[in-house]
């Protein structure tokens, strides 16, 4: 980015030379030569709004592809209707008989955590049923990796296991109590820093008999799901903090996502005011120099109040400049942080989504914090005095 930065002037000072080719009429050739001018004294303010609005392009763009692919994941990943614990072997025992006549499928969430190539994971029984082989995120499989799945001859690993530990479908992972196994298949497992395997139910019930047996996936009926739920609560006396249904989940899932990211709006703010901030300064700072340039054009016949407008406009159009520079830095801050930072920091890659309608709100953004830096020293020379302005002819006079 820093380089990104270093290239602004440069390039700005290109398009300005070109356009000022392309003029038409002196007063169009003036404004192009004096935007030129102008450059050096404002090229750190403008790669400092550069750096501002290309990181928050960026940030944006990744906490928006996140979230995007979030949704998407929570959407197959959280199929079943409803899900219960039970509070003991027993319990969950009569759960299931209770629930085999009124639910379509009753889907183990039974787990079992060991060590895998060093490093601790958890390793799920899985049933065979069609909620898995509609849904489940696959990144990456052999053919037929659901049905070596069920017949116990491989084994799903998570995205996360697979780049720590180079599993992926072809390589032979060994789990201890279990053995060696395949691995047919990768699933995506965002929001989880911690490895999993995927194993047939009877293969996991042979070799970890005994591993808890209390959490339950229903598929039945949405419509029936509140009275399903409230039958297990009279039958069994299950508190509701062990109980939910899939729009509770995914509601929740969702809450936390949109709290983890909150700050990040915050800084999109802080980091677009501090670059406003410093093109306010630089401006204020050239404000008695403008004066002296501006006055031969005043004495000439242009009003004060055109010639603060086209200093204005001057301003805002190497802001805009700059912006449409900093747009393609952001989304390629943005795949870095998708493809590589978040693989090194978290274990999964995300892919990059494009919201044209975010990156343009950020730019009229950006604009608008530019607008109101280059307003101020506009008005004041609106409001300047003749006399100040017929000063300059007697200081040079002198």
């Amino acid at each position: 980015m820093l380089a990104a930065a270093l290239a602004v002037p440069p390039v700005l000072a290109g398009v300005l030379a070109l356009a000022a080719r392309t003029a038409r009429g002196p007063l169009s050739e003036w404004v192009w030569a004096d935007a030129r001018q102008q450059l050096p004294r404002l090229s750190l303010a403008l790669m400092a709004l550069m750096l501002a609005l290309a990181a928050n392009v960026g940030v944006s763009t990744m906490v928006g592809s996140f979230r995007a692919t979030f949704i998407g994941w929570l959407d197959q990943r959280l199929v079943a209707e409803a899900y219960v614990t039970a509070r003991d072997e027993a319990e969950a025992a009569a759960l299931r008989d209770w629930l085999e006549p009124r639910v379509d499928a009753i889907l183990p969430v039974w787990r079992s955590e060991v060590a895998v190539d060093g490093q601790p994971a958890l390793i799920y029984g899985t049933a065979d049923h069609a909620s898995y082989r509609d849904h489940w995120p696959l990144l990456a499989a052999d053919a037929g990796a659901w049905d070596r799945l069920a017949a116990g001859a491989g084994v799903l690993v998570n995205e996360q296991l697979a780049r720590r530990a180079d599993l992926w479908p072809g390589a032979m992972v060994d789990l201890p109590g279990a053995g060696a196994f395949a691995v047919v298949g990768v699933y995506s497992d965002y929001g989880n820093p911690r490895g999993q395997v995927m194993l047939g139910i009877e293969t996991f019930l042979a070799a970890y008999p005994d591993a808890p047996r209390l959490q339950h996936a229903l598929r039945v009926d949405p419509d029936a799901v509140p009275d399903l739920l409230a039958g297990i609560q009279d039958r069994f006396g299950i508190p509701p903090t062990l109980m939910s249904d899939q729009a509770s989940a995914k509601a929740l899932s969702l809450a936390i996502f949109e709290r983890t990211f909150t700050v990040t709006r915050a800084l999109n703010v802080l980091t677009l005011s501090v670059a406003a901030l410093a093109l306010l300064a630089t401006l204020a700072t050239l404000s008695g120099l403008r004066r002296v340039q501006l006055a031969p054009l005043w004495a000439l016949g242009l009003t004060r109040a055109r010639l603060s407008a086209l200093d204005l406009g001057c301003t805002l159009a190497l802001a805009g400049l700059t912006a449409l520079l900093a747009v393609p830095v952001g989304v390629l801050l943005a795949q870095v942080l998708l493809a590589v930072i978040n693989v090194q920091a978290f274990g999964w890659r995300l892919p990059l989504v494009a919201f044209p309608a975010d990156w343009a709100r950020l730019v009229g953004w950006a604009l608008l914090a530019a607008f109101a830096a280059a307003a101020l020293p506009a008005l004041r020379f609106l409001r300047r005095p003749q006399g100040d302005l017929l000063r300059v002819f007697a200081a040079g006079g002198g």
